[in-house]
């Protein structure tokens, strides 16, 4: 069995496997996973740390496993004449909803009901499958392996 004890993020070291996790599997700290390769592997992290695509656990012999997101349901909402985009992530944000906000789309799991109110604010919004990497609260913690001093 492999054994992770520590993350890093963007690691550039060959990789001995992948495992490909959805966004809320990707939050971890103690938990016994399949690698992509069917390794058994051991996570036992001091602290939860919210893990991104291409973020690596790290073995304790120094060996490295590669996180891929793996492709949910998303529906990506865009601007429409009407409402432009910052309206709309404000009416998710409103809900506490997951999302994955760029600079003209919004990714957002499927939701017919959020879907209905979206279109009703004259969104565009098209059926999409991709890797979700959603933005994180205020309170959400934020340690990524370095200090702000």
């Amino acid at each position: 069995m492999l054994h992770a004890t520590s993350h890093c993020h963007h690691d550039s070291r060959l990789p001995v496997g992948t495992i490909t996790l959805d966004h809320r599997g990707r939050h971890l700290r103690r938990k016994r996973l399949i690698t992509d390769q069917g390794d058994i592997v051991m996570i036992d992290l001091p602290e939860a740390v919210l893990l991104a695509d291409g973020d690596a656990l790290v073995l304790k012999d120094g060996r490295t496993l590669t996180i891929l997101a793996a492709p949910e349901e998303l529906y990506a909402v865009r601007a429409g004449r009407q409402c432009p985009l910052a309206h709309l992530a404000w009416h998710l944000g409103n809900r506490h909803l997951a999302a994955e906000i760029g600079t003209d789309v919004i990714l957002i799991e499927r939701d017919p009901v959020i879907r209905t109110m979206l279109q009703g604010l004259g969104a565009e919004i098209q059926e999409v499958v991709a890797g979700f990497q959603p933005v994180h609260g205020a309170y959400h913690g934020h340690d990524h392996g370095h200090g702000h001093d």
